[in-house]
């Protein structure tokens, strides 16, 4: 199962290229922030994270009332979170 997991963007690593460092319960990673190009998030917006995309920008209630949502679904959630902790762009 693919679930969309909310990330607080910590930093901006490469404007030309749209990459940003989220944080996903405790693990970094570098992802394209592309698709909101036209919105482009900064350090400490919220942004729901999938595949290694940042899909939508979210607000901080809206974040952390769906992480403990996802979190209750128990391996699906840890599969999730190991994925992303595994993923890379490249």
């Amino acid at each position: 199962m693919c679930l969309g997991i909310p990330g607080r963007i910590i930093e901006i690593t490469d404007v030309a290229n749209c990459l940003a460092k989220v944080e996903v319960s405790g693990v970094r990673r570098v992802i394209s922030v592309r698709l909101l190009e036209a919105d482009l998030p900064e350090p400490d917006d919220w942004v729901l994270v999938h595949v290694g995309f940042a899909m939508a920008k979210i607000d901080e209630t809206e974040a952390l009332l769906t992480l403990a949502a996802v979190k209750k679904l128990g391996d699906a959630y840890s599969d999730e979170v190991q994925a992303f902790d595994t993923s890379a762009i490249i």
